[in-house]
């Protein structure tokens, strides 16, 4: 009879786990050992840090040129216009929603570039710094995004 009284071993996989320290802030943090969307992604390398932060801005900059840009003519087919907007919104939805993702590493460097790729975004293709004179007065094949 076994009488070890169910204080058993760990399976292995778990005592890998208790070796690898991990850590996830909880609060802003500056620095630029993080984890952005993928494990270990950048690590320690500052290059790699300047890649994430690179990605972040040009996702959330892609998030504001889907929103303000017109991609169909008007009088298009409705039904191929309604696929080419279900597909633009399902790119939006997806990068806002790996922004979100991104944001939630607590990193101020990367929550910096999501706020100036956001910012930008809206003055290059949102803002009237740029706008182009349309006769109508629907100028984006998306709606606004809902909070």
């Amino acid at each position: 009879m076994d009488h070890d009284m169910g204080m058993a071993a760990p399976p292995p996989s778990t005592m890998v786990m208790m070796k690898r320290r991990h850590f996830m802030h909880m609060t802003f943090f500056w620095g630029t050992k993080s984890e952005v969307l993928f494990d270990q992604w950048p690590g320690d390398s500052r290059g790699m840090y300047a890649l994430a932060l690179l990605f972040v801005f040009v996702m959330s900059f892609l998030v504001e040129w889907l929103s303000h840009t017109r991609f169909m003519k008007p009088g298009s087919n409705k039904l191929s216009a309604g696929l080419c907007q279900t597909v633009l919104h399902l790119l939006r939805v997806g990068l806002a929603y790996l922004v979100m993702l991104a944001l939630m590493s607590f990193n101020a460097g990367v929550f910096l570039m999501a706020v100036l790729g956001h910012a930008l975004g809206f003055f290059f293709f949102g803002s009237r710094a740029f706008a182009k004179p349309h006769n109508d007065k629907r100028y984006d094949d998306l709606p606004p995004m809902s909070c």
